[in-house]
């Protein structure tokens, strides 16, 4: 097997385990050489609750996307969603010490880790450092000082927090999947380099990530990051509403979402012609799109308002220049966009669209987020899943005997 340059990301939803292989190129791309999908059966909401299904999800998609790109993987960067992530901004300033004055790699290692003092509570710890601005002697906007001459290094940065029994379970997750963690990587960071033009951060826009279990409103101006929110409302409780309104099972109302869904009453098809039985009749019955959207719409129009509300939470009672862009699984829906753009009053919105080589299925669209944003930025592993080695894939029965004698010990 010959050894490769490649980047892995991975990406732990609520819906899907999803994995990304890809090899970076000299222009600053990376071509897509692998790509795994596994059902994430083990989390809701955003929250572990099964260490041991997550780890049989992630083992899943790996190993899908080893088997398209024909090596191994060892090691990998991981997405962290907003939910139970903080942001804090934060100021770090040291003094040039080379005698040239010539600011060096050094100086930013230790300017940043200055950036790093901050009061946390006790049940958080920081997950990463986001450069806004470096300023050397007073001049800002700088992105890389690497080689100017100064005497004073300061960075206005971004630290990212989060709570610690949250963050582990996912790292010790990965870990016992057999993967080495490289880098932790807030997701919206990963989906800004995907979904969003330079001009759309500069001016001002909410990138919004409605997901199965969650939904993420970053608000990103100035060409940064500048706040995040996260709302425990998705794709899942729409299919909730569907398999309770119809009177059918879980997997069928997703169907039945994902195929006949549609976001706004006034498109949907009146005609019964989708067949559906109900639980505890072996009948079958004809429904239309209009009957589904009935029970759609409102639950639609309740994101949308939760959506609002964080938004005016943020200072925003409207919306900014470049409007909101839209992306995750609920955002594929037919109706979607009209029923924001009437919910806002506004034309600034549009769904998010994926226009990366090699990849057109918009589910991967946050680890291939995730590729190009370490091909441009390398982030840094601030933490480790403290005290428990890499085991080997698939663990057998003797292995889950020792894993729990260790977590007894540890």
């Amino acid at each position: 097997m010959i050894k490769r340059n490649y980047i892995v990301g991975i990406d732990v939803g609520t819906a899907e385990v999803r994995v990304g292989l890809g090899e970076p190129r000299p222009d600053g791309t990376v071509n897509i050489i692998g790509l795994g999908l596994s059902p994430s059966d083990g989390v809701r909401k955003g929250v572990i609750v099964d260490l041991d299904k997550t780890v049989e999800s992630i083992v899943a998609a790996v190993e899908e996307a080893e088997r398209m790109a024909g090596f191994k993987v060892e090691s990998a960067y991981l997405g962290l969603k907003g939910l139970n992530m903080e942001l804090i901004n934060n100021r770090g300033v040291v003094a040039v010490t080379a005698e040239d004055r010539e600011i060096r790699e050094d100086d930013l290692e230790r300017v940043m880790q200055a950036a790093k003092v901050v009061a946390l509570p006790m049940d958080r710890e920081i997950v990463d450092i986001i450069p806004r601005e470096y300023i050397v002697d007073g001049f800002d906007g700088i992105r890389d000082p690497v080689g100017m001459l100064g005497v004073r290094l300061e960075v206005d940065a971004l630290v990212v927090s989060s709570l610690i029994t949250s963050l582990h379970n996912l790292l010790r997750c990965v870990n016992r999947a057999g993967i080495t963690i490289n880098g932790l990587i807030l997701q919206t960071m990963a989906n800004s380099e995907v979904f969003l033009s330079p001009d759309e951060r500069d001016l001002g826009v909410f990138l919004v990530d409605i997901g199965s279990g969650t939904t993420e409103i970053a608000l990103y101006q100035h060409g940064k990051l500048q706040k995040i929110a996260m709302a425990p409302i998705g794709g899942d409780h729409i299919t909730t509403d569907l398999a309770a309104g119809l009177r059918i099972n879980h997997l069928k109302a997703e169907e039945l979402k994902q195929e006949h869904g549609t976001a706004l009453l006034s498109i949907a098809d009146s005609e019964p012609k989708i067949e559906i039985k109900t639980v505890g009749s072996n009948e079958l019955r004809l429904v239309s799109e209009r009957e589904l959207t009935s029970f759609i719409e409102p639950r639609v129009q309740e994101i949308f308002q939760i959506i609002r509300e964080e938004m005016i939470k943020m200072g925003w009672p409207y919306l900014p220049p470049a409007g909101v862009v839209l992306h995750g699984g609920v955002s594929a829906m037919r109706g979607i966009v009209e029923v924001s753009r009437q919910f806002f009053e506004s034309d600034q919105i549009r769904l998010a669209e994926l226009e990366m080589v090699g990849i057109q299925n918009p589910t991967y669209s946050t680890v291939v987020g995730l590729l190009y944003y370490v091909q441009r930025y390398q982030p840094r592993m601030f933490i480790q899943e403290r005290g428990k080695p890499t085991k080997k894939r698939g663990p057998g029965i003797w292995q889950r005997i020792k894993d729990w004698i260790y977590d007894i010990v540890d």
